[in-house]
């Protein structure tokens, strides 16, 4: 039993000297939990809303400005006709269009009811549930207030609310461009930084680095294949959206597969970085896994929306490639947007890739010497 406790005591001491083991041990613990415990919220806070004010009188006005008032909603525009409704929706903003018909506050004073429209973004469901379940609790506080004035009346507004873009919510419209996005990681990333390392570990790469390739052939050699792979598969992911899931693509398919193209150059750059910093493999799965997976699925928007998270979040979410993907293709592919709409996010993966080639190209070159 000496023996068993002693060994025990060296496995302990071999853990404790090891600095990756006690990050993966309390280290990946500890961020996972204060990340989901922030990330994950089920509210929404200063969501952006047009309104498209046909009446203009004192309750329609008043209605607005409880909505500005209260925590969840921000006036963003003041829409002067329903033509205008698609543009708002597609700069991206907005998540929400309330329509108020002519004469409302009059037809409720008189009538006892009138109309509001609420229109919402369906290419986030759960975010158009909470935008609309929040404007439908505000406007029925407001008429509570409301008929407490008007003292001998009941007067009553049910909203009527619509979804722009996904009408049944199907939860597809949400997933299928984050699905996109992670596959494209692993594939380019990952696999582009572990078939490089893996040369290094090996020794091979002094090999090829003596033969009579060029060090840009040999890179362009190992990615090429990864590249074409990720192209195939983008081809099928959205191939299998439109026929099993019934999602079409609404904008340019010529653009989107150029976006797509543009992607998966940038994580095949960002393959090559990690495998100039990493020695083993293991070190380049680490990196590439830790590194981008948990960041991509929880500050990328693909599930959570990033605008209601606590701002060192939305600090960090910018520096994320695959943030400005999923837009990319949410517009594309369910807004049907073209590229005046994607210019800046296609700029800023074009900036993101020279980036990772500069600080690849620079690292390489130190190893070299």
């Amino acid at each position: 039993m000496k023996r068993f406790f002693g060994f025990v005591k060296k496995e302990f001491m071999h853990i404790f000297r090891d600095v990756r083991t006690l990050i993966i041990l309390f280290g990946i613990p500890a961020a996972q939990i204060l990340i989901f415990g922030y990330a994950v919220r089920t509210d929404i806070k200063n969501a952006g809303i047009a309104v498209l004010d046909q009446s203009k009188d004192e309750i329609s006005t008043g209605l607005v400005s409880r909505l500005e008032s209260s925590e969840f909603f921000i006036l963003k525009e003041n829409l002067v006709s329903g033509d205008h409704i698609d543009r708002a929706f597609k700069k991206g903003d907005i998540k929400a269009v309330l329509i108020f018909e002519n004469g409302f506050g009059k037809r409720l004073l008189s009538e006892g009811s009138a109309r509001i429209e609420i229109i919402a973004d369906g290419s986030e469901p759960n975010v158009a549930n909470l935008v609309t379940s929040y404007t439908r609790a505000i406007i029925n506080d407001y008429m509570t207030d409301l008929n407490k004035v008007e003292a001998g009346s009941f007067i009553a507004v049910e909203p009527e609310v619509k979804m722009y873009y996904n009408p049944n919510l199907e939860s597809q419209y949400m997933f299928v461009p984050g699905v996109m996005t992670i596959i494209l990681v692993l594939i380019c990333a990952l696999m582009t930084s572990v078939a490089i390392t893996r040369e290094k570990e090996f020794g091979t790469m002094e090999v090829l680095l003596v033969s009579p390739l060029k060090p840009l052939q040999i890179i362009l050699g190992k990615v090429t294949p990864y590249f074409i792979l990720s192209l195939i598969d983008v081809i099928v992911v959205l191939f299998l959206s439109w026929l099993v899931f019934d999602i079409p693509i609404k904008g340019s398919l010529v653009l989107l597969m150029l976006e797509s193209m543009l992607y998966i150059m940038l994580g095949l750059s960002l393959g090559i970085m990690i495998s100039t910093l990493s020695k083993t493999m293991q070190q380049a799965i680490f990196i590439s896994l830790l590194g981008l997976m948990l960041p991509t699925i929880i500050l990328s928007g693909f599930i959570f929306p990033v605008e209601y998270m606590p701002w060192i979040y939305r600090v960090l979410s910018p520096v994320i490639p695959p943030r400005w993907f999923i837009i990319i293709v949410k517009d594309i592919m369910i807004k049907g947007t073209g590229f005046t709409f994607v210019w800046k996010e296609t700029l800023i993966l074009i900036f993101m890739t020279l980036v990772f080639i500069i600080i690849s190209t620079m690292t390489f070159k130190k190893r070299l010497e």
